[in-house]
């Protein structure tokens, strides 16, 4: 039970910090470090504990990986999204319910960028966090965090930069996303995670 009361924290604080820099700061530098540095934290604090997924395409990743049972898998995507929302809703309290403009992403553009930044993702976090050759390294952590970070900076403007499905639920319930554009992340972003953890096993045959 941990472990899954684990996902749910650091994903709940994830997703508010999206919600709270990107309503409050708008587009620019904050936005990118500040949820860069969330995810980064919350992995050292709950990484030992869950692992530190705090995302579906990664617990997706990892579970093609073979790090993850299915039973594991299943709930840790329950509590992620389950977080997603429940963050969303402490956004809009906090915000007093503001107005926001919802994304009108182009649509061939926006699940390239989400594909291509949520592969990276969990490619990163397969090789740093789970791979023999890396094992008891001190900087896992810093190498996730960054990768969303240079992924915000890079595609934010293109595709809003979510690289997770939890987020995804997330900036939707906050009125960021337009409901209808939210299976965009949904297939991007696991597609990515998915194509992560087959690359991840070609690479690495012998690192079960």
């Amino acid at each position: 039970m941990a472990k899954y009361i684990v996902e749910f924290i650091g994903t709940f604080f994830l997703v508010f910090t999206v919600g709270m820099t990107v309503i409050g700061a708008g587009a620019g530098v904050i936005p990118p470090l500040a949820i860069g540095s969330a995810l980064m934290v919350m992995i050292y604090a709950g990484g030992h504990i869950s692992g530190g997924h705090y995302n579906p395409a990664v617990t997706l990743a990892v579970w093609i990986r073979g790090r993850c049972s299915t039973v594991d898998a299943i709930a840790y995507w329950v509590a992620q999204v389950l977080a997603g929302l429940a963050a969303a809703y402490v956004v809009l309290y906090m915000r007093k319910q503001p107005t926001v403009t919802a994304m009108n992403p182009d649509l061939a553009r926006a699940l390239i960028a989400e594909a291509l930044f949520t592969f990276a993702l969990a490619y990163v976090v397969l090789n740093v966090a789970t791979a023999k050759g890396t094992a008891g390294n001190s900087n896992y952590g810093l190498a996730i965090g960054f990768t969303v970070l240079t992924g915000a900076f890079a595609v934010g403007d293109i595709s809003g930069g979510a690289f997770n499905p939890a987020v995804a639920v997330g900036i939707t319930a906050m009125g960021l996303s337009a409901v209808k554009n939210i299976w965009i992340y949904l297939v991007a972003d696991l597609a990515g995670g998915a194509a992560a953890g087959l690359v991840f096993r070609l690479l690495n045959p012998d690192d079960k």
